[in-house]
């Protein structure tokens, strides 16, 4: 790999930009150079702002699991260098000449997509996550064939169609990952129809995206039970998430006491872990929506689908218009993500926090206060 202080090395005798001079507009964050996911200070640029574009300065960013697995390539799909993050907070510093939505001072946000090709079904139904074409805001190959770069960064810019109004009421640090976290559980519960007051939710899992769940579904006046494998969190989920039940999927009493008592389930969890007695937990024609992705095959019993006419269903994050639905309506309802705020330089502990689950409930990087301290 070329060192990221060369202005261009030499690839046989093509001559190939680098990171610093590909664009116009110089940029400075921490990347990942390998599959240690180790992170380090990276100097790099960004596009000059386009028409369209919105060029934000940005001021925190929350630390998805999805930055854990890229940073290491554990989906086996990472670029290097890798500039993580996907939950950006910040505020506008300059907008193309026709951006109309926002202005220079505005509190805006960037979430886990930058592009798409607006004219597929998915994107003229404003499922932009869904289309074929999707570009994420890092890792992935831009419009321009760059490489996108994340908000592990000081600056970024993207067009307007991509970037979030942050309500004035919401704090940017504990708003910053209801861009990933608040609209991938916001989404499938309106979309599956498990925000009708009254309705009874299951949330799996009480980690970066059951905690908020937990809170969107409150908000939607359901009753909601946390479904997890430790008991040491049942007091955390009733007295301070407002959660109103607490099972410990372990215990077999508990979970047949419940048998057939829940419309719908949202299952948050990554680890491999049997989905029968959650399918047990639904009432006929119950809902169980799986946000985590294991990394092996789960087995999926059809006999209590069938005998219930049962639904296991997934979803992937949101569209920009719900994405905005979503952040208004957190703002309305006061949601806010539960955070540990940490400076840059302490980015390689986080990640080693958080591999083991060792966070109350989403990391969040003072980007604007400590990223320019960790230049070397």
């Amino acid at each position: 790999m070329a060192s990221t202080n060369a202005s261009v090395v030499f690839s046989g005798s093509k001559a190939v930009t680098s990171h610093e001079e590909e664009h116009p507009v110089k940029a400075f964050g921490w990347a990942a150079r390998d599959n240690s996911g180790h992170l380090s200070p990276f100097n790099f640029s960004r596009r000059s702002t386009g028409e369209e574009d919105v060029r934000l300065k940005v001021l925190y960013c929350g630390i998805c699991h999805t930055d854990l697995h890229s940073s290491k390539n554990e989906w086996g799909s990472a670029s290097y260098p890798l500039v993580p993050g996907h939950e950006v907070v910040g505020t506008v510093t300059e907008v193309g000449s026709k951006v109309k939505k926002f202005k220079v001072g505005d509190k805006v946000g960037v979430g886990c997509l930058v592009g798409a090709c607006h004219s597929c079904d998915d994107c003229s139904h404003d499922l932009e996550n869904y289309c074929p074409k999707l570009i994420l805001t890092y890792g992935s190959l831009y419009h321009d064939g760059t490489m996108t770069y994340g908000g592990y960064s000081d600056t970024m810019v993207a067009n307007e169609r991509y970037v979030i109004r942050i309500p004035d009421n919401m704090p940017l640090d504990k708003g910053a990952p209801l861009l990933c976290a608040g609209i991938t559980v916001y989404s499938p519960l309106k979309y599956y129809g498990l925000n009708e007051p009254g309705m009874h939710i299951g949330i799996v899992g009480l980690g970066g995206l059951g905690h908020i769940a937990v809170k969107f579904a409150k908000a939607f006046g359901c009753k909601v039970t946390v479904i997890s494998t430790s008991p040491a969190k049942k007091k955390e989920a009733i007295e301070h998430l407002g959660a109103d039940m607490f099972l410990v999927s372990r215990d077999e009493q508990q979970m047949q006491a419940e048998m057939g008592t829940m419309d719908g389930i949202i299952d948050t969890v990554s680890a491999i872990h049997p989905l029968l007695p959650l399918i047990g937990l639904l009432k006929s024609q119950g809902k169980l929506v799986m946000l985590g992705a294991p990394d092996q095959p789960l087995e999926l019993p059809a006999f209590p689908l069938i005998l219930g006419r049962k639904t296991v269903g997934g979803s992937l994050t949101g569209g920009l218009k719900e994405t905005q639905e979503m952040i208004d309506f957190a703002a309305k309802h006061d949601i806010k993500s539960d955070i540990e705020v940490i400076s840059m330089d302490y980015i390689n502990t986080a990640m080693e926090r958080l591999a083991k689950g060792d966070v109350r409930y989403r990391f969040v990087i003072d980007i604007g206060n400590t990223l320019a301290a960790s230049k070397p």
